[in-house]
């Protein structure tokens, strides 16, 4: 019954990925600090060390919001293009001028899907950009944000990022 807060001081803004977690398990308050610690620690706000006293509560997992889809979804999507795609990798990671960094990973995209690398979603701060400008950065990719969509990546953190800025916007499709 609590409102979950998620931070974090990650370069690829791995609260995102747990929000999504969260959400998936039933979670219905939860949240994510924009700008994350590190604005928290830009705008000089209190900070604690070590183990917080915290009360053990408890917590019972049941299905919630968003969905996962797999290798045989994505194939069907291939000749329906029902659903949209976005890639939040890098340009050169997406094209396959670059290399993936796991090995043996095939380099390219998935065909069709179209590249917003997650970063664009952010303002010089760390917060993520204004609700029209959120919305700008996908039309700009071709993204018709009446349709329903997909977010990729190479290991769905970067496309949980994506998936808030859709929440934000108020597409939870």
């Amino acid at each position: 019954s609590d409102r979950l807060v998620i931070y974090d001081e990650s370069a690829v803004k791995t609260s995102a990925r747990a929000w999504f977690i969260a959400r998936m398990h039933g979670v219905a308050e939860v949240a994510i600090l924009d700008g994350g610690l590190g604005k928290w620690r830009a705008e000089v706000r209190p900070l604690e060390s070590g183990e917080p006293a915290i009360e053990r509560g408890n917590f019972t997992s049941s299905p919630g919001a968003g969905t996962v889809r797999f290798k045989s979804d994505m194939l069907a999507n291939l000749g329906s293009r029902r659903e949209q795609i976005v890639d939040a990798r890098g340009r050169a990671r997406f094209t396959g001028e670059e290399a993936d960094f796991r090995p043996n990973i095939a380099s390219g995209h998935i065909p069709g899907a179209c590249n917003r690398p997650y970063n664009l979603l952010f303002a010089h701060d760390g917060t993520f950009l204004s609700k029209r400008d959120l919305a700008r950065v996908f039309e700009d990719a071709g993204i018709d944000l009446d349709k329903p969509v997909v977010t990729t990546c190479g290991g769905g953190v970067t496309a949980a990022v994506q998936l808030f800025a859709l929440h934000l916007l108020g597409k939870d499709d």
